[in-house]
């Protein structure tokens, strides 16, 4: 009995380690974490998207962690690379409506500020089809977008700044190269006429790129692109500035894989 649970427990702990990855080494914290949310809302029984929706609850235990350790919250647009700052910028893509309803109220309580990812045209739009055409249940283009009343009023704030998504957060990959250039620089043309600022950062939608949409975003004026991929990147030279990795926050994770995901840039390896 006592050899059985022994083995129940290296098997616990192999499994443990594997899921989490705890082990990895710790990013140097001057390297700035760049933080991906898109909904901070509560969960919906039975949904296909839950981990996009960061529990209002967590989303203040994760920013009241961030501010009590000393991270100094910046937007994408003010991202360096300095050995004596730790900087943090919290990114929320899509637009959704809770950003302002659920997201911001924690923003002010905490001195913070955040990148939003706005795609031009974000109303009934089915989303997640344009990714995978059998994400037919439209449970994405049912959740309450941003009106640009609503994007004024946080603009307004001082604690967001705006950043593009595409015109319709379209899959650039299977555009051609002409559609690929109107979604990358009309969506900032559009955006920093309608709003009255400029965009600085692009975010590519569904994290799919190529080289040709690398290309597209530098020769567009924009300073910074990010993209889904999992991590903290040490490389802001050149074409890499176009590259960003993130960490993503999912909503089915606690406290725990936040702190690690903040040291290492990722938890778990299929996530």
């Amino acid at each position: 009995m006592t050899e059985l649970i022994a083995i129940c427990v290296v098997v616990g702990l192999l499994w443990f380690s594997y899921q989490y990855g705890w082990w990895r080494p710790t990013i140097p914290w001057h390297y700035p974490r760049i933080l991906m949310y898109h909904m901070i809302a509560n969960h919906k029984r039975n949904g296909k998207y839950n981990k996009l929706r960061v529990e209002p609850s967590e989303f203040e235990k994760q920013v009241r962690w961030l501010k009590a350790n000393g991270w100094e919250f910046v937007f994408v647009s003010e991202l360096t690379i300095e050995t004596d700052r730790k900087q943090v910028a919290l990114t929320f893509d899509d637009g959704y409506r809770d950003n302002l309803l659920a997201a911001d109220p924690v923003l002010k309580n905490y001195q913070a500020k955040a990148t939003l990812y706005l795609p031009v045209d974000r109303h009934n739009q089915d989303w997640s089809v344009k990714k995978k055409s059998h994400h037919t249940d439209q449970e994405l283009m049912l959740e309450p977008k941003l009106l640009d009343e609503d994007v004024e009023q946080m603009l307004d704030s001082g604690r967001w700044e705006l950043g593009s998504h595409g015109i319709s957060h379209e899959n650039l990959v299977v555009l051609s190269h002409a559609e690929r250039a109107k979604e990358i620089q009309e969506s900032k043309a559009l955006l920093e006429q309608r709003f009255s600022i400029g965009v600085a950062s692009f975010a590519y939608p569904f994290g799919l790129y190529e080289d040709e949409d690398v290309s597209l975003v530098q020769s567009s004026a924009y300073d910074f692109a990010i993209t889904t991929e999992q991590g903290v990147s040490e490389d802001y030279a050149g074409r890499e500035a176009y590259q960003l990795k993130r960490v993503k926050v999912s909503g089915k994770n606690g406290m725990y894989a936040f702190e690690l995901r903040m040291r290492t840039g990722k938890c778990r390896l299929k996530d």
